[in-house]
């Protein structure tokens, strides 16, 4: 038995999950978001289990030639773009698709001499005032464009579509459609919030990514989706201290009665993080034992009075099943994003098929 944490990546949820995004936009083709190490769940594992997917969507070019050392012979679309002419060219051989975003981009593929045109899709800035070109330069840019690769369609970033309440998604899904819909091109507008809340976003594709890992992209749980990560771990201590006595760094939680403190193997270092504060949910032999004292590098600790049978080896969840990403992501005033993408490279991962 080992005592180290270790995540398990179960690729029946993710196959699960890429059903609902069919479900909620039936007549849009899937671009499945596996940027980050697949929001760090593992990219080879995502893309065998999202195989279903019309393709994939990466941030950077290095992720596409990863996929492609891989063997993964599907589109993959690099959202970042290329940003000098190593990349572009890298990109060209490997078969990967870019997004233009920027004027710099346009004069990058008139210099740098291609065998053949590269694919690419025009990004357009509706709002959100990060990347793309803006609503009134898309025909002259799309003239030039087409001059120098080929054009395989148009896109925009959805900024606030995770507040439903909030009516600027319909306003950049309107400004989008003015902008390029008379072109003729495929269109892509919908995140994982668009495909959720948004049906006017779902386009000729959609780009889902938090959804297909199981965690909404809402303050709240999406009961249909399935969690794909499961952090766990196991205790490695359980002791009892005195009323009044502090348990870890600064004491800043002192016992308020005769306690029994589990301390479990998993810290900032394995990716709990450690503004954790106390009080927050942890799991312990399926039951919830609230989290105490500062969370240390390699360790945690939890009181379990309420469960003085635990003892060393019990098992631990940290997040995953039976306990939502979103509520830990809460208690840390963060989100699940954070969460999947910080786990440490020192935890183990298991895949379950």
């Amino acid at each position: 038995m080992s005592f180290s944490p270790w995540i398990e990546i179960d690729t029946r949820a993710l196959r699960h999950n890429l059903g609902v995004v069919r479900d909620h936009a039936p007549g849009s083709r899937i671009m499945a978001v596996i940027k980050a190490d697949a929001y760090g769940h593992g990219v080879q594992v995502a893309a065998s289990a999202l195989e279903e997917a019309d393709s994939f969507a990466v941030a950077r070019v290095e992720e596409g030639l990863e996929l492609r050392r891989a063997g993964v012979e599907k589109p993959v679309l690099v959202l970042g773009g290329a940003h000098d002419a190593q990349e572009l060219e890298a990109a060209a051989a490997a078969g990967l698709d870019l997004v233009v975003h920027h004027a710099f981009q346009l004069a990058l593929l008139r210099e740098t001499p291609l065998p053949s045109p590269v694919a690419v899709w025009l990004k357009v800035d509706t709002g959100m005032n990060r990347l793309g070109v803006k609503p009134g330069e898309v025909p002259g840019v799309l003239q030039t464009l087409k001059s120098l690769a080929k054009v395989r369609g148009c896109l925009t970033h959805l900024a606030n579509a995770d507040d439903l309440g909030d009516d600027f998604t319909r306003v950049q899904v309107q400004r989008f459609h003015t902008a390029v819909g008379h072109t003729g091109l495929p269109l892509s507008i919908a995140n994982s919030a668009g495909i959720l809340g948004w049906p006017e976003s779902h386009a000729d594709w959609v780009r889902p990514g938090i959804m297909l890992y199981g965690a909404s992209p809402f303050a709240a749980p999406v009961d249909v989706l399935q969690p794909v990560m499961t952090f766990a771990s196991r205790l490695i201590s359980v002791k009892k201290v005195r009323a009044g006595e502090p348990v870890g760094y600064g004491g800043l939680w002192q016992a308020p009665r005769d306690s029994i403190i589990g301390v479990v193997a998993a810290g900032y270092a394995d990716g709990y993080p450690r503004e954790m504060p106390g009080g927050a949910p942890v799991l312990v032999n399926g039951l919830i034992a609230p989290l105490v004292g500062r969370v240390s590098m390699d360790t945690l600790m939890v009181d379990l009075t309420e469960q003085p049978e635990a003892c060393p080896g019990d098992p631990v969840i940290l997040w995953g099943r039976g306990l939502p990403a979103e509520t830990i992501a809460g208690a840390a005033q963060t989100i699940p994003y954070t969460l999947f993408c910080g786990i440490g490279g020192r935890v183990r991962r298991k895949v379950l098929t």
